[in-house]
């Protein structure tokens, strides 16, 4: 239930974006308000092409909306210089994606700790945080591995150990059960979950997983560029149906 004296962790307003194509101006979002409140799990649903993945760039600062307010725990984000922008997204967000986009020519405990080292943290703690997330997510004996060695299921955890390696408050996933087998998804969504719950981070998800959707705290729906609450029995109908899609 949403707190009237809680600030939203995610607070959209009047958004809209577009884009110019062979000289023609297409509009993928229209008018799009919403609340995400902190610790909030909510999935983004909806046909291919509708514009989730845009909506979810625009939500974590890697794009810009064509107008419109984006505000994370009260701040108007879209106000900031590039650079505070991005030292912010490297702090505060931790992204999640179908393909994990991890770097082949180092370890995984290299790959974790690249946030830190990016965010000016220093070796020693880079290293203790990476360490600490990657037992947390039961790969304390595959931190010297290359990470082109471990299974996709592994990657993928190790995609959402280098996410949650700063305690970013806010977490943005795109289909990160996509490219993964079903027993290999499940454990990714539980452990997504259960780290929902013990840190209180809020999770953003777009998925066309049912079994997934069905675990949100609630669903939004984008339709004709425009955003919906959603019924669980409702879900079908915005392309939400098998596993994998």
């Amino acid at each position: 239930m949403e707190k009237t004296d809680t600030v939203a962790a995610l607070e959209v307003k009047s958004l809209f974006k577009s884009f110019r194509c062979d000289g023609q101006e297409i509009s993928v979002l229209k008018d799009i308000n919403c609340k995400i409140m902190p610790g909030e799990v909510v999935g983004i649903v909806g046909a291919s092409g509708v514009g989730k993945t845009t909506f979810l760039h625009i939500l974590g600062t890697l794009d810009r909306p064509s107008s419109g307010v984006v505000k994370h725990f009260g701040q108007n984000v879209f106000l900031w210089s590039d650079s505070k922008l991005s030292k912010f997204r490297n702090k505060e967000i931790g992204f999640v994606f179908q393909f994990h986009y991890l770097l082949p020519e180092f370890s995984t405990l290299e790959n974790v700790m690249m946030p830190c080292l990016i965010a000016g943290i220093n070796k020693e703690r880079a290293l203790k945080q990476a360490v600490n997330i990657l037992e947390e997510l039961g790969l304390k004996d595959k931190l010297d591995m290359p990470v082109n060695q471990l299974s996709g299921g592994e990657q993928q955890r190790v995609a959402l150990a280098r996410a949650l390696v700063q305690s970013p408050k806010i977490i943005l996933a795109d289909e990160p059960t996509g490219n993964l087998d079903e027993t290999s998804g499940e454990k990714v969504i539980e452990l997504m979950l259960a780290l929902n719950k013990k840190y209180h981070t809020t999770l953003v998800i777009v998925t066309h997983n049912l079994s997934l959707a069905k675990k949100m705290d609630r669903c939004l729906g984008l339709t004709h560029g425009k955003i919906v609450e959603l019924s669980p029995e409702e879900l079908k109908d915005f392309g939400v149906g098998a596993w994998k899609n």
